[in-house]
């Protein structure tokens, strides 16, 4: 069974609060997990040092025993320093999709129509 490093999700409605656990992948979000190694509070700054907690020997462990963590912790800990995590690049991500492109054909039609119809009068 693969081990993950992600979060496991506190904190009351709309004021969210993460553990960094160590859990089996098929465990739930906020279900049992084997070790806490770490938190995560989005509220608090970018800059604030209590932001991101880790006990970095444990991650450190975990990580030289094969666990994976999720794209939010691999950011956390590639910011902490403790592993380097390579950029990703996704060509498509501005493409826009099938029917926006056939607005987008329609509107330029209707546009080229509207100027003839205005150059004929």
């Amino acid at each position: 069974m693969s081990v993950s490093l992600r979060l496991s999700r506190g904190g009351s409605k709309k004021r969210p609060y993460y553990k960094i656990v160590i859990a089996n992948s098929t465990a739930p979000r906020d279900g049992k997990f084997l070790e806490q190694v770490g938190t995560y509070n989005p509220l608090l700054s970018k800059d604030d040092e209590n932001r991101v907690r880790l006990v970095e020997d444990r991650v450190k462990y975990w990580l030289g025993v094969g666990a994976q963590p999720t794209d939010r912790v691999a950011r956390l800990l590639d910011k902490a320093g403790v592993k380097e995590r390579k950029a990703t690049y996704n060509p498509n991500a501005g493409v826009p999709g099938k029917k926006a492109k056939e607005r987008a054909e329609d509107k330029a039609k209707k546009a080229a129509e509207a100027a003839e119809a205005a150059a004929a009068e």
